[in-house]
């Protein structure tokens, strides 16, 4: 064997090592310890984040957590969803009170370079818009030159209206309010001319309207809002679980892979697969997880669509059509590294 080939084995043996020791270590470990995961979720948000009469949470980020419980645990349950308000989730997570953010988050520049955060993917790609009632005849954001916007504070929708306005050179007067249930109340009680957030939420926020059928999403999305689960600065470890959960997620999809047929997939021949399942490689050591990691995700869980569809697609009461968050070999944004 060629000598520098065999120092390079002997190097990435070593790094495999002290990988996997420093994954017993950090924000594994007291999760671990802990046996439960704090994920940060959103306030009530319908196909993302909201909890039913008895505290059972559901939505595309509520999964995103329950993704990452069942990688660690086995066990999709052993999470403690903490409601945190969009003020107050950086600070919730930069003080360690969740392990976790996963709340329709926009990952930006400031965001990811100066508040000590790390932002490990993007679970939907969105952009803001505007809702308003059909009585009043808008049928463009270009209509709404000296109109009154609800919006809520310490979001990016802020900046992002003001960007939209002066852009056109329009004048128009913000409605702010520090939640968003008291932005959606102020505007369906005719405080505003129009509320704007995500295009995600607007669809979500429409169904809890006294009559939906009344208001409309205007065709305009003024920004990039690519959101993700955040961690801490500082775990490389913990930033690659739950980027690889994620990851995995979609990998599952384009393999074709399901929570139906993921046990059937044991015995599967493909590489790729048996890669994926755990039956080939140690993928999961330098993580400090099992080899089974991405199956127990799969088998618990589901893939990236399967999650999509009955969360916010077809299968939901906001039927979001795919678009952008389709996989790339569909026309859409979702692509994953390999497992290999």
């Amino acid at each position: 064997m060629n000598k520098f080939f065999a120092a390079a084995l002997v190097a990435a043996a070593t790094a495999a090592c002290i990988g996997g020791a420093q994954a017993q270590t950090g924000t594994l470990a007291q999760v671990k310890n802990r046996g439960i995961l704090h994920c940060g979720s959103g306030t009530g948000l319908a196909g993302f984040g909201i909890p039913d009469a008895q505290g059972n949470w559901t939505g595309l980020d509520v999964d995103l957590c329950r993704a990452v419980a069942a990688a660690i645990f086995n066990d999709p349950l052993k999470v403690k969803f903490i409601p945190l308000s969009a003020k107050d989730r950086f600070t919730s997570l930069q003080s360690g009170e969740v392990d976790l953010l996963s709340r329709t988050t926009t990952w930006t520049l400031s965001r990811d370079t100066a508040l000590g955060l790390n932002f490990a993917g993007v679970n939907y790609y969105d952009g803001q818009g505007f809702l308003v009632r059909k009585k009043l005849g808008i049928d463009s954001a270009l209509k709404l030159a000296g109109g009154s916007i609800c919006t809520q504070q310490g979001t990016t929708t802020e900046l992002n209206l003001a960007d939209y306005f002066r852009s056109n050179k329009m004048k128009y007067e913000v409605v702010a309010f520090a939640s968003n249930t008291e932005t959606v109340k102020a505007y369906e009680a005719g405080r505003c001319d129009a509320f704007t957030t995500d295009a995600s939420g607007l669809y979500a926020e429409r169904l809890n309207l006294t009559t939906p059928a009344d208001h409309i999403v205007l065709p305009e999305i003024i920004s990039k809002e690519p959101l993700g689960p955040v961690v801490r600065h500082g775990d490389d470890n913990w930033l690659d679980i739950v980027k690889w959960t994620h990851n995995a997620m979609l990998n599952a999809e384009e393999l074709g892979i399901t929570q139906a047929n993921v046990d059937e997939m044991l015995k599967s021949d493909n590489p790729e697969i048996k890669r994926f399942i755990g039956t080939e490689g140690k993928f999961g050591e330098p993580m400090g997880l099992t080899n089974d990691w991405a199956y127990r995700i799969i088998k618990h869980v589901g893939n990236y669509g399967e999650v999509f569809e009955k969360n916010v697609g077809q299968g939901s009461l906001l039927k979001i059509a795919r678009g952008q968050n389709a996989l790339w070999t569909k026309g859409g944004l979702q692509y994953a590294p390999p497992i290999r």
